[in-house]
């Protein structure tokens, strides 16, 4: 390839590589024109380009860089929306109002922004992953018993789960699986980019991977399993934003309290509830979050909903602020 380049072109050439993890050895590869000092540069859909052997046949020859979907804001962009100084308050507000519940639906993939059929296109890309990236790629025989833990998962996307409970969910259906197939399998979903776990806070150490939440990289991924699916959406583009943040820092909080986010080193966390207008939902939210304070002091503390914006100054001195989802991914897309 580069002699063919040389015979053509005098400029040393920047290489550009996609999924080329599918050519085995291809880390020595890297590792050969890296030494050469060429500029590279390997795009892939797949974890497995991250793991422990590549990186040490890297060394310290390459620097990651995670993509995700499109944020909100970039979604905006790519609409070719600027947002006006307090655009809320004027004719925008409407606009943007409809593109964020497009978003809320479908999701954030780039190719999806101009597509009329969003969900039969997402369907196909589902379709796509599930196939090339988690069976043929793991060469998976249960494929039924795959095609089910991912439904499950989506179904339950605001819960705990543990790989035996899984088992259990999926055995109850007529398929035999055994908890270490289970393993196996979320180790791939996780590998193909489909989702990502979140460990609970305040389980012991040794406890933390065995019951935990998971949840889908994109809101449109997740929507094709779900009919009744505003408050799994709502939890699943906060999870989303969170972890594009922090990554590992964001953990759930579940011991005799339920908090669905938190984040320890930024003295921070989350409640996800669609509405508040409900009294009783009122007090578990707010509560929830009174309790955690005791616990673990925090410096902010957050209920994202649907619409709803205000401060809730509690008696104790502590102000819980209540904003908006769209509201909150914008501001939370220009602090970072």
């Amino acid at each position: 390839m580069l002699q063919a380049y040389a015979s053509m072109f005098n400029l040393r050439p920047i290489l550009f590589f996609d999924e080329i993890q599918n050519i085995e050895g291809w880390e020595n590869f890297a590792r050969r024109l890296a030494n050469q000092k060429y500029n590279v540069y390997i795009t892939g859909s797949n974890a497995k380009m991250l793991s422990r052997e590549i990186a040490t046949t890297l060394g310290g020859r390459y620097w990651n860089a995670d993509v995700y979907p499109y944020s909100f804001f970039e979604y905006l962009k790519a609409k070719n929306i600027t947002l006006a100084t307090n655009w809320m308050y004027g004719k925008q507000s409407a606009e943007v109002s409809k593109l964020f519940n497009d978003y809320f639906s479908f999701g954030g993939f780039p190719e999806l922004v101009d597509i009329i059929a969003k969900r039969a296109w997402l369907n196909d890309i589902y379709s796509k992953i599930f196939f090339s990236d988690l069976i043929v790629r793991n060469k998976i025989r249960n494929e039924e018993a795959m095609g089910l833990l991912v439904k499950r998962l989506a179904e339950g996307v605001k819960q705990p789960v543990s790989h035996t409970r899984l088992a259990n969910l999926i055995s109850t259906a007529g398929i035999k699986i055994s908890k270490a197939t289970i393993i196996d399998f979320i180790k791939y979903l996780k590998e193909s980019c489909l989702l990502f776990p979140l460990e609970n806070y305040a389980a012991k150490f040794a406890e933390r991977n065995s019951n935990m939440k998971y949840y889908f990289i994109d809101n449109g991924l997740l929507h094709i399993f779900l009919t009744d699916a505003n408050t799994s959406l709502l939890e699943n583009i906060v999870a989303i934003q969170l972890y594009k943040k922090y990554g590992n820092e964001v953990y759930f909080y579940n011991q005799n309290i339920e908090v669905d986010f938190i984040i320890p080193e930024q003295k921070t966390a989350y409640q996800v509830s669609y509405s508040l207008m409900d009294e009783n939902t009122y007090q578990r939210e707010t509560e929830a979050l009174i309790k955690l304070n005791t616990v673990f002091p925090m410096e902010q503390m957050y209920i994202i909903t649907k619409d709803e914006e205000r401060t809730i100054a509690h008696e104790k001195g502590i102000n819980i602020e209540v904003i908006p989802v769209w509201k909150w991914l914008l501001n939370e897309t220009i602090i970072k």
